[in-house]
């Protein structure tokens, strides 16, 4: 399960419609990297088979099932701060994160589970 807060959702519903794509979801994955040991990536994207979706008010998150295990019960918010703005993931998952909330080290049960 994930939450989209009402940002990230005005965000990419406004994003969907720049773009010209209103059937692209915001893909979220996660990959080895960065300076906590796993990545979060960020792309818009087709929905593919097998993908867990969550959506709310005509947008859509989609999550494959390799990642799914790192980023399950997150919140999705959208921000634009001083730290520059984008998508971000508040992780219960993550027992470390980097300062720049792109990188975080999963839970061990969390890592293990996903192997």
């Amino acid at each position: 399960m994930l939450t989209l807060t009402d940002s990230a959702v005005k965000h990419l519903q406004e994003l969907l419609r720049e773009k010209g794509e209103p059937g692209k979801a915001l893909r979220i994955f996660v990959e080895k990297g960065g300076c906590a040991g796993m990545s979060y990536e960020m792309k818009l994207d087709d929905p593919a088979a097998g993908d867990f979706a969550e959506g709310r008010e005509g947008v859509q998150v989609v999550v494959d099932p390799a990642s799914l295990p790192f980023v399950s019960g997150s919140t999705i918010d959208y921000s634009d701060d001083l730290a520059g703005a984008g998508f971000r993931i508040q992780n219960p998952r993550a027992v470390r994160s980097c300062g720049c909330g792109t990188s975080f080290e999963p839970a061990l049960e969390t890592a293990a589970s996903a192997k």
